[in-house]
């Protein structure tokens, strides 16, 4: 009831509402339609996680990971080749700010990690003892992972956070 003693409606959303022209457009996508951010990126940092990963048996693999860079979500989206991938892109721009922001966070953290790790890892391959490759390797990976499932479990509607004083006293 307002002031005045009338009832008052909910405001309805129509088509016109960018926002549920959005979320509509989004049903038969994989953006989450509440979030309006997509798992899809993600493979960006599970790429380099295998990466890491690999290193210890296959130091060769060093170079490659060298070689990659971050990349923001429009990006990848306009690299992937995917066929709703400037839907995404304006979904993702549209993103609710609850998860846009934690989610932004999410991945800068992320990219700092790949850059320190691989850093990391370049300097444990002169070390003359392998298990501190091996160390490197795995700290950097490990950590990754758990930064990309607080990306997941952002994307998916849930906050997360894994703090910055935590990632810096695990990769040293």
């Amino acid at each position: 009831m307002n002031m005045t003693g009338h009832t008052t409606e909910p405001q309805s959303f129509t088509a016109s509402d960018p926002i549920e022209r959005l979320k509509g457009l989004l049903a038969d996508t994989n953006v989450n339609t509440v979030t309006f951010l997509a798992t899809d990126y993600l493979n960006h940092f599970n790429e380099i996680v295998m990466l890491l990963e690999m290193i210890p048996d296959m130091p060769d693999i060093l170079e490659e990971a060298q070689e990659w860079r971050p990349k923001t979500y429009p990006q990848h989206f306009c690299d992937s080749g995917l066929s709703d991938n400037e839907l995404t892109i304006e979904a993702y721009e549209n993103a609710p700010e609850a998860f846009r922001e934690p989610f932004d966070e999410t991945i800068e953290r992320m990219n700092k990690v790949v850059i320190k790790g691989i850093e990391n890892i370049a300097a444990a391959m002169d070390s003359t003892r392998p298990e501190e490759l091996a160390a490197a390797a795995a700290t950097a990976s490990r950590l990754l992972q758990r930064l990309v499932d607080v990306a997941s479990a952002i994307i998916h509607g849930d906050t997360p956070k894994l703090e910055q004083d935590e990632i810096d006293d695990l990769l040293g």
